[in-house]
């Protein structure tokens, strides 16, 4: 049986500048794996807390090194170290350790593992997640063509306008939303001038504008324009605790959009404590609509029963960062699918060239992936990796 050996971390830099964690594991047989974590802009109040990488340094040293060498390696032992890591920090939300902290370590241990059992992450997570049995499933790409909100400086209020290809094999749907992206920067450049094509924190674009239906004008006219018209469909993340406008005036936008566009999916159309107003929309239009919290249930199985109770969604955003480990991510993800959800799995906003989450969203199969936009390094390597997985399963 291998054993930890050495246990380290290291400051690097994110997609937005910004410092975050590098973990590095490696094992009595000299196989290492080392796994960096990405960090959220529009964080929900819920979510796991995230410490700064100089304290994580010091903790790294003090507290986790000396507790997990030693241990065993195996992705059968996946359970016992987040339990380590859990009782180690013994908060609520890991504020003593940091939720990045400890999904470095998590990932790391699970990534060591998948290394030692000489599989792909993507197989060793299904055996971890107790998912393994299933065959694997691509899941749908939502796709970041239009950046608002928090994540650029446009003056649109939502987040994230998404492109959502109907086939799921990426082979066949990458290239499509590679079109539809060139067709929308050709016509925005031409509608609305050179800074529109400026992208922001996930690589779409950021016209300026305070009408919240007008991206997808434009979104529809790229998608006919590269002939993909009945093989794209739309999606939105309004990320509503950073809007100001009331809960009548959200309903009537969310309304109209699903009058004029194809749009099959809504993230947290109200804020993260508004589960009264979720259920609404979910009576409006729920039955054809993914209504999904993700800054509502922060992969959280609390929140998620709080969720469920009150009838507020029929699909959740799966974000590891948000909980703080594999194990309890795992977990989230089968009470969703308990609850008859659709799991949606994502990156954040703050990311890095780690491609793990394709290896998470094939994993667990998901049934959509929020990736970002094709453009951007730390984007694409998402990309790349959903081929690379695919080239090894066909």
């Amino acid at each position: 049986m291998s054993h930890v050996v050495t246990l380290s971390a290291k400051k690097i830099l994110d997609s937005r500048g910004e410092w975050t964690i590098e973990c590095t594991m490696t094992s009595s047989d000299g196989v290492m794996a080392t796994v960096s974590v990405p960090q959220g802009k529009s964080r929900g109040s819920f979510e796991a807390v995230s410490i700064e990488p100089d304290k994580a340094m010091g903790i790294f040293k003090g507290i986790i090194e000396p507790a997990l060498t030693g241990g065993e390696i195996a992705l059968g032992g996946q359970a016992e170290i987040d339990k380590k890591l859990i009782a180690l920090d013994g908060t609520p939300n890991k504020a003593k350790l940091g939720g990045n902290t400890t999904l470095a370590i998590s990932l790391a241990y699970a990534r060591l593992a998948s290394h030692l059992a000489r599989v792909p992450l993507w197989q060793g997570l299904k055996k971890i997640g107790q998912n393994e049995d299933a065959p694997l499933a691509f899941p749908r790409l939502f796709v970041n063509m239009v950046n608002g909100g928090v994540h650029a400086g446009s003056g649109l209020a939502f987040q994230e306008y998404l492109a959502i290809p109907v086939a799921n094999r990426p082979s066949e749907a990458i290239p499509q939303v590679l079109a539809v992206y060139q067709k929308l920067k050709a016509i925005l450049l031409e509608r609305k001038g050179a800074g529109a094509i400026n992208v922001g924190d996930e690589g779409g674009f950021t016209p300026q504008g305070e009408d919240e239906e007008e991206p997808f004008t434009f979104m529809k006219e790229a998608v006919v324009q590269a002939g993909f018209a009945d093989q794209i469909e739309f999606g939105l993340d309004a990320a509503a605790s950073q809007v100001n406008l009331l809960p009548h005036e959200l309903l009537s936008l969310y309304t109209s959009i699903k009058e004029h566009f194809p749009c099959i999916y809504l993230e947290d159309p109200y804020g993260e404590n508004d589960f009264a107003h979720f259920a609404t929309v979910m009576k409006h239009m729920g039955h054809n609509t993914l209504i999904a919290g993700d800054d509502l249930t922060v992969t959280s199985v609390a929140r998620m029963e709080e969720a469920q109770k009150q009838g507020s969604i029929n699909a959740m955003v799966i974000k590891p960062n948000q909980i703080g480990t594999m194990t309890e991510t795992f977990d989230a993800v089968r009470k969703a699918r308990e609850f008859g959800w659709r799991v949606v799995v994502s990156h954040r906003s703050g990311e890095t060239n780690d491609d793990w989450v394709s290896d998470l969203a094939c994993a667990v199969n998901a049934d959509g992936f929020k990736l970002g936009a094709p453009a951007r390094g730390e984007r694409i390597t998402k990309y790349n990796r959903l081929l690379a997985i695919e080239r090894e399963v066909t």
